[in-house]
């Protein structure tokens, strides 16, 4: 499975821009799929199986795009000034190497700051491609590119550009490959365009009229020195949402999952996110409403171009995931 991570967190496809992703998840669970189906957005969509008298249509949903940058200007020495795709920061810019869509590489610059330790914004960071004039700047207005950091394996630790959330991605792939017997026909739907505002999940979801929905995501870790005050950490287990800045998990969605992860002995812990959302949020909204929960993948580092996750808990996902849809469903 780490050399399926590989694959795909160091593949290119910021919003908007996801078809190297979408043709490495093709490749591999063409074989194990019952239809495949890229619709319109450019949502990957694999239907399994047939939902039988105690079953669910059942949506799984992790996203393939990754932030990025846009080009917005060249000046008449080439350097390229751009704006954000998805929640960029200034913060792990600096220095930062980028690549564009048609393989150009970049390092980001900026002007000097007063004073010299003040966080630069936006319109003082350029992007330097190595050329000395606009004419022979090989980068336009409107050119993408993405954060440029090859895959690394620390023990268990997992760190590259992209976990957020090709790891989602290599989940719901596991979880195609594990789950032999199910009562339910399920979607595996590799969504588009999330960190630009959900906009995959909320056509996907629509096409499929669901009657469950589930998404898996990243989420904030608090095991770091001085970090945020929450009850999440690397290592502890898949993290069961119950909030996050833009829904709230069904409450038997949620107990569910706690039952599943007893009944196989799986550590798990609860999440309680104060901002930012998953496709799980669109998911929720769709049509008449659907019951929808997320099991997200704590991460260190999130938006940054070294984003860190553990194995264990990659794995613990599947488990959940698998151990969960291999029984029935019953809302009551």
């Amino acid at each position: 499975m780490k050399n399926l991570i590989q694959k795909l967190v160091e593949a290119n496809g910021p919003s908007g821009y996801e078809q190297q992703v979408r043709e490495l998840v093709r490749t591999e669970i063409e074989p194990m799929a019952d239809e495949l189906k890229v619709d319109a957005l450019g949502n990957l969509l694999a239907r399994k199986g047939q939902k039988d008298q105690k079953g669910l249509r059942v949506i799984l949903s992790a996203h393939i795009d990754e932030i990025g940058v846009i080009a917005t200007f060249v000046d008449e020495k080439g350097f390229v000034r751009f704006t954000s795709i998805g929640g960029v920061s200034p913060r792990t810019c600096l220095g930062s190497r980028v690549r564009f869509i048609d393989g150009t590489p970049g390092v980001i610059g900026s002007e000097k700051t007063e004073p010299y330790d003040k966080m630069p914004s936006f319109d003082q960071l350029f992007i330097d491609v190595g050329a000395s004039s606009r004419s022979d700047c090989k980068v336009s207005v409107g050119d993408i590119a993405v954060f440029d950091r090859p895959f690394i394996a620390m023990e268990n630790r997992l760190v590259s550009k992209a976990m957020d959330d090709r790891i989602g991605a290599a989940v719901l792939i596991e979880v195609l490959r594990q789950l032999k017997r199910t009562p339910h026909e399920i979607f595996y739907v590799f969504s588009v365009q999330e960190e630009v505002g959900l906009r995959g999940a909320t056509t996907a979801a629509y096409q499929v009229n669901a009657e469950l929905g589930l998404a898996v995501d990243v989420t904030l870790s608090a095991d770091t020195p001085k970090g945020i005050k929450m009850q999440v950490s690397l290592g502890e287990g898949p993290a069961i949402k119950v909030r996050d800045g833009g829904m709230l998990s069904d409450p038997r969605v949620v107990q569910q999952l706690i039952n599943s992860a007893q009944k196989a002995r799986l550590p798990y812990q609860l999440e309680v996110l104060e901002s930012g959302t998953t496709d799980a949020r669109a998911i929720q909204l769709t049509r008449e409403g659907i019951p929808t929960g997320c099991v997200s993948i704590p991460c260190r580092y999130i938006h940054s171009p070294s984003e860190m996750v553990d194995f264990r808990d990659v794995e613990n996902a599947v488990k959940l995931i698998v151990e969960y849809l291999s029984k029935p469903i019953e809302f009551k």
